[in-house]
């Protein structure tokens, strides 16, 4: 055949193949879309239903935990008891943190992380607020949830004000401690007895609670009953403004009318910059990085427990089962992002999951030293920061490099 022929018919080959890798096949998708599509289908339900869906849970047992103590009294409370309350908390904010890769979306929407996450904690108001007898009756009573909810303000709300009360320097809080007046020279000159302190954590860990039902509620239209329930109590809003869908309805129905995504490409994007990168970025230049720094020296996250590093370790921990397909992963699923990436020969899929596994290693390099608010000027933060803005970077990349799919 004559060889003008033959590179004539390739052409018309390598035409066709072309047209058909962009054509649209599938209910308007192409094969890559479809993909696309897939890995989405897996992350909702596999990451932020099932995390959102533990967080639940455990902060529901956390206030059940809390309110049974302060309903028994300190004086017939164990230490195993206060133990089991610490070994609660550290494993819903454990959850919280393992959610922070996708705070877009109702937890940014409702207010929800600040209200929940926000720190340094305001020591100086929570002593005049529990030496107010009148504020602790109002805690107590049987609107105590709500009223923490609508007046003790952010400074003094979610994780941080419960982790004050049950750990010290590190440590469970001692029963004996709890039974005697509170020492912390925050609140010299005041009387405050461990059993008063209880109230305000109880009360503050009911509205954790609610605020977390609202999470998985918001998120997930087959969320259990009771968490349905009680945001319709609460009379709050669960679904996208303007719209009767859940934002999981929302990101599984991406490119339909009516969804916020137009596009499985958009989607992607989305959970590559505003839920992994945005989080990459917090703990790089915030949460490490204002301490570190000097710029703020007190903005030191979870300084009761010591549980910082911890804390920053799942927060990337968040973004690898984001990228992995599944809550708890520690390989990819086959319908993921990082499994798409390696399937579409994406030159950086190897940079990065070197990102993500030199991240987690620095900052158990830190965590091996001490902890962070003993720590935070120590030169592994730094290396620490570092890996964790590498990663950021390669997120970035990724994103732009999937907008082109």
């Amino acid at each position: 055949m004559n060889c003008k022929i033959i590179l004539a018919a390739c052409a018309v080959v390598a035409a066709v193949a072309a047209c058909e890798k962009s054509s649209k096949t599938v209910d308007g998708l192409t094969s890559e879309e479809q993909e696309m599509k897939k890995a989405v289908e897996q992350y909702v339900p596999g990451v932020v239903y099932a995390t959102y869906g533990d967080l639940a849970k455990e902060t529901g047992e956390l206030y059940d935990l809390l309110a049974a103590a302060s309903k028994k009294g300190l004086n017939k409370v164990s230490q195993s008891e206060i133990d089991a309350i610490c070994a609660k908390f550290l494993q819903a904010r454990q959850s919280w943190e393992e959610s922070e890769a996708f705070l877009y979306g109702a937890a940014t929407d409702f207010g929800i992380d600040p209200h929940i996450d926000t720190w340094p904690l305001d020591v100086d108001a929570l002593a005049t607020s529990l030496s107010n007898a009148e504020q602790v009756a109002a805690l107590e009573g049987e609107d105590g949830i709500a009223y923490a909810a609508a007046k003790l303000g952010q400074e003094l709300l979610g994780f941080h004000g419960i982790e004050f009360i049950i750990f010290r320097d590190g440590q469970n809080r001692k029963v004996e401690a709890l039974r005697a007046n509170e020492t912390h020279e925050a609140f010299a000159g005041k009387t405050v007895t461990g059993a008063q302190e209880l109230i305000y954590a109880t009360a503050v860990a009911g509205d954790l609670r609610d605020n977390c039902y609202r999470l998985c509620v918001a998120w997930n239209p087959d969320a259990p009953k009771a968490y349905q329930d009680r945001c319709e109590e609460l009379e709050v809003a669960v679904t996208l403004t303007g719209s009767d869908k859940t934002y999981g309805e929302n990101m599984l129905g991406a490119s339909e009318k009516g969804s916020t995504y137009a596009t499985w490409q958009e989607t992607l994007s989305s959970i590559l910059i505003a839920g992994c990168s945005n989080i990459c970025n917090e703990v790089a230049n915030v949460k490490m990085g204002n301490a570190h720094s000097g710029e703020d020296v007190n903005y030191i996250e979870s300084p009761y427990s010591k549980k910082s590093f911890q804390d920053f370790i799942d927060n990337i921990l968040s973004i690898q089962y984001s990228l992995y397909g599944k809550a708890g992963a520690t390989s990819a699923q086959p319908q993921s992002l990082m499994t798409y990436f390696k399937n579409h020969n994406y030159s950086g899929a190897s940079d990065i999951q070197k990102a993500l596994d030199d991240s987690i290693a620095a900052l158990k390099a830190c965590q091996s030293k001490g902890a962070f608010v003993d720590i935070f000027r120590d030169a592994s933060v730094q290396k620490a920061m570092d890996a964790v803005n590498d990663l950021d970077e390669q997120l970035n990349k990724a994103a732009e490099w999937i907008v082109k799919q």
